[in-house]
């Protein structure tokens, strides 16, 4: 790995923040990195507080929406809350539709099936509507691109109301309103939410006009914080406010749906990590596996009984997505070996057999191994339909783009996308998609990073220090947990690998003369034994081990040298 200090801040305003907050300086230090200079900034981002929200009114097109919505509630018309089958567009769905069934019953969901009208807006979905009696679709998470589907649903007479947060194209829809913070011409002060916190701030609005106050809407910030983690958006301003408060909800009192998954663990406290890796990917699951209305189902269920039934179900579908990457995966690996392309700047490979609801995961797997923007394809229909993922600091959407004469359709952020082209088109795309990747990419950045926050002396780490790093949860983009690095530090002799498969490092470590120890463990870092036998230098995050009763701060190894 590649290890990048961040750069040095100003040391006047580190001294004068860590005298301000009584705080040691290399703690000031890393709220400097993070743009946090004073003590009223420091304030608001350890103590974030709901006041902070916005006021969703200065989000383009708002009024246009919530006055949309409460005409076809005095008209009686009927609702279509559409989504997509991913976790922000099911948590989006649910957030939306079961705040207006609290005051209006004339509403139903929609998520598209993955396989049969795959990802956005879809024609099936408006016919859907027509022979339903739908005449306003609100679409949350997707939509931005969705000109023609748009313009089909108004020849039959259904308004749409868009809530997205993707990248708008050149034009947008003819909808009644667009609420997209990326619009250029939208004057919204924040514009990184996630899908459903777009949706969080259309019933913000709609609540604001029933006399309701932020507070009552805190029930529903469970699925904001947990389509926030899954979404991967920066956790800075609203975001952060959203999920701190989301979390404390997952923790006090989820919905019957997350406190459903949350009983088959038996995990008493959860992280934005657990968020990540325990909830999400059961959510995911029911669109990967089988259809995304079983995610709406489990987090609108009012019924805890019937909650378990569903979480159950969607444990199922879990164990059968994670038997079914592993098989792709390594069928995916021999493919990238047999073709000889182990050198390339990129990795496409395609299957048409590979299960669609997996590719993406897929995608993340790849990069493990060969770390460099990757495509996974697999048979659509009539179409090859594949996921993108990249590299950290490289625009994978802004290559595709530059792919777009063999595309017929894409979408996504700079890390992610979804694509589908014709099956004739497919070895002229993976040619050019090389070719861009080739000659734009920094060759650095094909060498995986770690970014440390500062180096730090293993005397330095106290109760009070960690306390005050783990204050700073939650953690995300552009917030991430502090990594520190140490060097010449020692193993006390007993180092070992441990794990199955002898994968994980566990050391105990010193430095210098102190011999003050720490417990170190270092996942997938079983290989960097030899490494131990001398000084070395390590960069690593705190983190709490609880063994037998006793809590200690652990070093968690990002890597040794």
């Amino acid at each position: 790995m590649r290890w990048t200090f961040k750069p040095e801040p100003d040391y006047k305003i580190v001294e004068r923040l860590a005298e301000e907050l009584s705080i040691d300086k290399t703690l000031a230090k890393i709220l400097v990195q993070r743009n946090i200079t004073t003590f009223q900034e420091a304030k608001k981002f350890f103590r974030p507080t709901l006041k902070d929200l916005h006021d969703p009114f200065l989000m383009k097109d708002m009024g246009l929406a919530v006055q949309r919505i409460e005409n076809a509630i005095e008209n009686e018309e009927n609702i279509l809350v559409f989504g997509d089958y991913d976790v922000d567009g099911t948590t989006a769905v649910s957030l939306v539709s079961s705040y207006l069934k609290t005051f209006y019953s004339n509403v139903a969901t929609y998520i598209p099936d993955r396989y049969d009208e795959g990802y956005g807006v879809s024609y099936q979905g408006i016919d859907f509507a027509e022979d339903n009696d739908f005449s306003l679709i609100i679409a949350l998470d997707c939509g931005i691109k969705a000109i023609d589907k748009v313009t089909y649903a108004k020849e039959k007479n259904i308004d749409f109301i868009i809530c997205d947060h993707h990248k708008p194209g050149d034009e947008v829809p003819n909808a009644i309103a667009v609420l997209n913070p990326k619009q250029i011409d939208c004057s919204y002060p924040y514009d990184e939410l996630c899908g459903c916190g777009v949706g969080f701030k259309l019933i913000q609005a709609l609540a604001s006009k029933r006399n309701q106050t932020i507070n009552d809407l805190v029930p529903y910030l469970d699925l904001v914080a947990t389509a926030i983690a899954a979404d991967i958006v920066p956790m800075t301003g609203e975001n952060r406010a959203l999920a701190y408060f989301g979390l404390q909800v997952i923790n006090t009192q989820p919905r019957n749906g997350i406190k459903a998954i949350i009983h088959q663990l038996q995990k008493k406290e959860l992280t934005i990590t657990d968020v990540v890796f325990i909830i999400a990917p059961r959510i995911n699951a029911a669109g990967r596996m089988k259809h995304g209305n079983y995610a709406v189902e489990l987090l609108t269920e009012m019924d805890f009984d019937s909650a378990i039934t569903f979480a159950s179900s969607i444990e199922t579908f879990n164990s059968d997505r994670k038997e079914l990457d592993k098989k792709i995966t390594k069928s995916a690996l021999y493919q990238i070996e047999d073709n000889n392309e182990t050198d390339s700047y990129t990795t496409v490979v395609y299957n048409e057999n590979w299960h669609k609801g997996v590719i993406g995961i897929v995608a993340s797997r790849l990069i493990e191994t060969y770390y460099r923007p990757t495509l996974v394809f697999t048979k659509s229909g009539d179409k090859l339909a594949a996921s993108a993922r990249s590299v950290k600091g490289f625009d994978v959407y802004d290559a595709l783009d530059q792919c777009s004469e063999f595309i017929e359709q894409f979408g996504g952020h700079k890390y992610a996308a979804g694509l589908t082209l014709l099956p004739e088109n497919y070895e002229n795309f993976k040619f050019k998609f090389e070719e861009v990747v080739k000659n734009t990419i920094d060759k650095e950045l094909l060498t995986p990073e770690i970014t440390i926050d500062t180096e730090l002396e293993l005397s330095e780490i106290s109760p009070k220090f960690f306390r005050i790093i783990q204050q700073m949860a939650p953690f995300g983009p552009l917030n991430m947990k502090p990594i520190f690095a140490s060097t010449s530090v020692r193993d006390n002799g007993y180092g070992k690998q441990v794990g199955e498969d002898k994968t994980h490092l566990k050391l105990t470590v010193f430095q210098g003369s102190d011999r003050k120890s720490y417990g170190a463990i270092g996942f997938g870092l079983g290989a960097k034994i030899n490494c131990v036998e001398n000084e070395f230098d390590i960069a690593y995050s705190l983190d709490e081990n609880v063994w037998n009763g006793n809590t200690s701060i652990q070093l968690v190894l990002k890597d040794l040298k």
